[in-house]
């Protein structure tokens, strides 16, 4: 299994939590975060389940008061041989504070 790796991602880009399972039979990828499982068939989530396994985001969501997409997670490879759980990675959203306090300080002048 090839395991996630942490990422710090700039709200609004795309992004990337690569995990890649082989099994015979070829077993099926489930994601989760913070232990909640992560809709990928629902095309308003913003997330799909690429045929590597790997979780694309076609943009990082994230607000004052919701950050839907920050937090832990892992990939689960499963086929009726049994299941692997990869190592959790987590997804941080870059702060742009240096642009805020160059902006505060634009302010005094």
């Amino acid at each position: 299994m090839e395991h996630p790796s942490d990422l710090i991602v700039s709200k609004g880009e795309p992004a990337t939590l690569n995990c890649k399972a082989e099994g015979r039979p070829t077993p099926t990828v489930e994601w989760y975060k913070d232990g909640e499982r992560v809709e990928t068939d629902n095309p308003r989530s913003q997330k799909m389940l690429l045929p590597s396994g790997s979780l694309f985001f076609l943009r990082i969501v994230h607000g004052r008061r919701s950050k839907p997409d920050e937090g832990s997670y892992v990939c689960v490879a499963r086929n009726y041989l049994g299941e692997a759980v990869s190592h959790n990675a987590s997804l941080e959203v870059a702060c742009e504070c240096g642009l805020l306090l160059f902006l505060m300080d634009l302010e005094k002048l």
